[in-house]
């Protein structure tokens, strides 16, 4: 394995805050990580309360396990498991749940992983390395149409088509198998670019949240989180791309409005339909001294909604 800095956890304090803990609650840390979350709010809860730790990353479950807490629990789960894997667990309700979302340092870090051009490695990047195709599997079959919408709906690339007819010319003598590999192949088709960044970076970024389902799985555990949480119980999101925070945003602006009225029926005011989820205050983002102790808190957005007494 190799080295790399330490995961800083971004908006510690603002999202276990967010989180209003209390001493006697259930909360789900659905991205463990390296447990900078996980560890703050079991700071904050008392002899009865309980953290449930899921995680898709094999190495972090690991790392977790030198938690020794029995208010812990530590699951190898991809978070859109978040209602299957509380059923296991006989939880039926919590009173709140984190999501920590993107790739964590140690991922970036360790080059085994294939996530960045930094590093010589196989072309991976998988999250979870016990499942699935990995990068280099999809782009040795993938036509040039397919990765071409990939390139383009989950990394932005205005020049997805270039790279992709690159990709596939380069098969032709032989897999395209490592980053290196795939850098150069991106780098040779990209014209221009913003200063101050590879050309490759919207390529990896937009692989990697393709082959992990990044966006379909917040998808699906949105509603699922929403839908466990005790009236008073609060959700909190970090992002670090647009393309999630979009997904969080409307996610919540929509469950914050209530459900049509039925036209043209008189109802009492405490008859109209309530909604699902109140917004708690603004989006929140790192300040300045963070950002700079940890340039990778740059792009960091966090949201918060607490649900109400109205039934999913």
């Amino acid at each position: 394995m190799s080295g790399g800095p330490a995961h800083v956890t971004v908006l510690l304090e603002e999202a276990v805050a967010a989180l209003e803990v209390r001493p006697d609650g259930v909360y789900v840390d659905g991205t463990f990580g390296r447990g900078g979350h996980s560890r703050a709010i079991l700071a904050r809860l008392g002899p009865q309360g309980r953290v449930v730790a899921l995680d898709r990353d094999p190495r972090a479950i690991e790392a977790g396990r030198e938690i020794v807490d029995p208010r812990l629990t530590l699951v190898h789960a991809r978070f859109s498991e978040l209602a299957e894997r509380l059923d296991e667990l006989g939880v039926r309700h919590v009173d709140g749940v984190l999501l920590d979302l993107g790739v964590s340092s140690p991922q970036l870090d360790e080059a085994e992983r294939g996530m960045s051009f930094r590093f010589d490695a196989p072309l991976d990047m998988r999250m979870d390395t016990t499942r699935g195709p990995t990068v280099a599997d999809w782009l040795a079959q993938a036509s040039v149409a397919d990765i071409t919408e990939v390139l383009r709906d989950y990394g932005e690339e205005r020049f997805a088509h270039a790279i992709a007819k690159a990709i596939a010319a380069a098969r032709t003598g032989g897999a395209v198998a490592t980053t290196r590999q795939l850098a150069a192949i991106v780098e040779k088709a990209v014209r221009t670019r913003e200063p101050g960044q590879h050309p490759a970076t919207r390529s990896f970024q937009a692989l990697r949240i393709f082959i992990n389902q990044e966006l379909e799985e917040l998808k699906q555990v949105l509603p699922d989180a929403m839908a466990r949480l005790a009236p008073g119980g609060r959700l909190v999101v970090i992002s670090f791309h647009s393309l999630e925070d979009r997904i969080v945003k409307r996610f919540m602006r929509d469950q914050a409005r209530p459900d049509d009225a039925p036209s043209r029926l008189p109802l009492r005011a405490s008859e109209l339909p309530q909604p699902r989820l109140r917004l708690i205050g603004k989006a929140v983002r790192p300040g300045a001294a963070e950002v700079a102790a940890n340039p990778r808190a740059r792009s960091a957005v966090m949201r918060v909604a607490e649900r109400t007494e109205v039934p999913a």
